[in-house]
């Protein structure tokens, strides 16, 4: 069974930092890709950022330049190193993984509130 925990949300001040992540068990290390969405209140989720297999990167322009995805292989984790953040930047992150072949298989995390406010 896929499983997916994330750890790290909470309350920073604008322009401050947050490290989100995303530890994974029931999945095989480098067959799956791990992805970050978002949702604000009164929002549809958005996508974020991606790690791939072979940890190629990519991310949303809203983050690209504040933000990192990076994997901690020894935990079977990818974090997300969010800085100078404001807002807009105000939501539940979420973790995706999602395998890259047999039996591709999918999960989502539950979810961690990040809250920028002064």
């Amino acid at each position: 069974q896929v499983q997916l925990v994330e750890s790290g949300g909470g309350l920073v001040q604008p322009g401050g930092s947050l490290r989100l992540s995303c530890a994974a068990s029931g999945l095989i290390a480098g067959t799956y890709t791990i992805s970050w969405y978002r949702q604000a209140p009164g929002k549809e989720r958005e996508w974020v950022a991606v790690i791939t297999t072979s940890s190629g990167t990519n991310y949303a322009d809203s983050v690209k330049g504040r933000f990192t995805i990076s994997r901690d292989n020894a935990k079977n984790a990818v974090n997300l190193q969010m800085d100078n953040l404001n807002a807009e930047d105000t939501a539940v992150y979420y973790c995706k993984a999602e395998e890259t072949r047999f039996p591709w298989r999918s999960a989502w995390g539950q979810g961690t509130q990040v809250t920028v406010s002064s």
